[in-house]
Parts: C-alpha cells; structure tokens; sequence
C-alpha cells in the first residue's frame, strides 16, 4: 500500500498573524529591533496555531542507516563508521549528544536501515527497513514497497514521540552522495554544483565521487519522473524517513527544525508531496557541504546559522534551537510598553500586549 500523505494544516490566518505582530510591536524594543527573531516568533506562533505559544518536549531524532553506493569509495570513511556512530550517540559521547543534553533535547536514535544488529535499549528505535539500500549504480536504491515502509515508519516514529516540535537528524556513510543527487534532480541544478567533499574526500577522491554520481544519474534521469520513483532510485531509508517524519511532523502543526544537507534533502524532497511542508519548517544552519546554499537558494530560505559545519548528526538544528527558544520566550516574558510603563514614541499606542 503506498505511503498516504498527510494533509497538512495552512499555516496562512491573517487574523492570527495580525495579533502575533501586534504582540510583538508592543514589546519594549523599537520596531524590529529584534530582527529574525521576530520573524522567528511569527513562523512558530501560525506553525502551533496560537498567538501565545509554548515550545513543548522538543525531540531530536536522528535516523539512521547505510548506502550499497558508498562501496564504491564516494566516503573518506569506511561504512562502519554507521553503526559505529549509533554506538557513539547512544553512549552518550557524540557531538549530537553532547548538544542535546545541553539545550534540553530528548535525543531518539532510529536505525532506518544499518548494516548491522544493535542490542535493544533505551533511546534506540528499530525500523530497519533493510541493511542498508542497494548499490544505486546497479539499480534502483529501494524497491517502491521499502520506500512506502520508509516514509510510513518515519511518520509513525513522530507520532509516538511527544511535544510540539521535531529536530531532524542522520547518519549514514555515502548519504551525501542520495542528497546530491537528489537535490540535482529536483532543482535542475549541475550535478558537480551539487557534490561536495562529504566527510572530506580529497581532490582525487572527490573527482572520483562526481564520475561516478554522473553514471548514476545518467542510469536513472529518463526513468526515475515522479518524486517517488527518485527516491526510490537514489535515496537512502534514513533520508525516507526523515521525509515521512517531517510530513506527518507538519500534519500535527509541530514545528519542524531542518538540521543540514541531508535533511534538508528530505524536506526539499516531501515538499514535492506536499508543498505546505515548507511553511512549518526551520533551517538550522548553512552546511558547507557544496549543494547545501544551492539547495536553500532554490527553495527561498535563509538558515539560522552560517558556522561552516558539516558534520550532520542534527548537531546543526541543535545549535539553532536556543535561537527559537529564545523567539518564543521574548514573545511571552518581554514586557510591553504599557505593562513596563515605558513611553512609546508611537501616538497609537494600541491594546495592551
């Protein structure tokens, strides 16, 4: 059974943005004086569909899972790194832990589809659709049946999550590879535009990775015409499930925080699916990885943060977090003019805030 869309919400009441920006105005700020905050405050107020909103048991998920591709040496790593990391962010010692537990994030691992059988405990999900996709140059990444249970499997992990607001994260040696190609053949953009050094390749090896993408996408260009059928053809289960997690994330009105090239390929990816996606999305930070400001260019979104990272892990929408944290305190805590007893300079001074 193919994988159901689901309807999301509009996050479009003018009557709602209307009051967000009276509260907002009548801080204790001159107008704007806060920037992308304010904007910020705006996005997540229509997302949670109130003018007085509250961020609730934010869940950092990161997905995980290995690519038949990365054989072929398009990672500087070999693909042990995969479960090897699980390991680590399970532990407790990876960049993404250390930021969740900072900033007060329920941090959930997801094996979406490793090359390797973990014990069962506490913070990890099994979902494994299979271990790992097949070598894409060959064929076909996923069958369209463990697409379908990709998507499905990402979208019931959010909805057994709490809280009203999902970071997105991954892992996977070789995934850089399905969201170059992704991004390329969803935007139209140059292949070689879109491939960056992933986990830092050398020129050679870099080189290599861009022959062979080529072959990749010449393989499956004519064949792979609905979103679907690309996924299906050069995606990776990790990067499925971030899709169908973001969709159904969207379709509860949670607020969705974008972490870097990988997820943000996720999301460029469902928003084919469906558009209103966008509107319910933050995007942590600018990656350094090659196609990642290419990919946002084309999709009209300027990220939080610009910090030069290219790790993945979520560590990206982690950093970002305090920063909508904040947004959403300033709009409840800050004083108005008229509660402060300050002077405004405006004459119109407006409902109390």
């Amino acid at each position: 059974m193919a994988f159901p869309v689901p309807p999301i919400p509009t996050t479009h009441d003018a009557a709602l943005l209307q009051r967000l920006r009276h509260r907002i105005d009548r801080k204790t700020k001159p107008l704007g004086a806060l920037g992308r905050l304010e904007s910020l405050a705006l996005q997540v107020g229509l997302v949670l569909d109130t003018d007085r909103p509250v961020l609730a048991a934010p869940q950092l998920v990161v997905f995980a899972g290995d690519h038949g591709i990365a054989a072929r040496g398009v990672s500087a790593y070999p693909t042990d790194v995969t479960w090897q990391m699980v390991e680590n962010f399970l532990a407790g010692g990876a960049a993404v832990s250390v930021l969740a537990r900072q900033h007060g994030l329920a941090l959930t691992v997801v094996d979406a589809g490793v090359n390797h059988m973990f014990a069962p405990r506490a913070g990890l999900l099994d979902r494994k659709v299979a271990p790992g996709t097949a070598d894409m140059l060959d064929g076909p990444a996923m069958t369209a049946a463990q697409l379908d249970q990709a998507l499905q499997s990402g979208a019931d992990v959010v909805r057994g999550l709490p809280g009203n607001a999902v970071l997105l994260g991954e892992m996977g040696i070789g995934n850089t590879s399905s969201a170059s190609l992704l991004l390329a053949l969803l935007s139209g953009e140059p292949l070689d535009e879109c491939i960056g050094r992933g986990t830092g390749l050398d020129d050679a090896g870099l080189a290599r990775k861009r022959a062979l993408l080529g072959k990749v996408m010449d393989r499956h260009r004519a064949t792979a015409a609905s979103p679907r059928e690309l996924m299906a053809a050069v995606g990776g289960f990790e990067i499925a499930m971030i899709a169908g997690a973001a969709l159904q994330a969207a379709s509860e009105r949670r607020l969705v925080v974008v972490d870097g090239f990988i997820a943000g390929a996720a999301v460029l990816w469902a928003s084919r699916l469906a558009p209103a996606l966008l509107s319910s999305c933050v995007w942590a930070h600018s990656s350094a990885e090659a196609g990642h400001r290419l990919m946002t260019r084309h999709l009209d979104v300027v990220p939080l943060l610009d910090l030069g990272l290219r790790l993945g892990e979520g560590s990206g929408a982690a950093l970002a977090w305090p920063l909508v944290e904040s947004s959403v305190r300033l709009l409840a805590e800050m004083a108005s003019f008229e509660s402060a007893g300050v002077s405004d300079k405006s004459a119109d001074k407006g409902a109390g805030a």
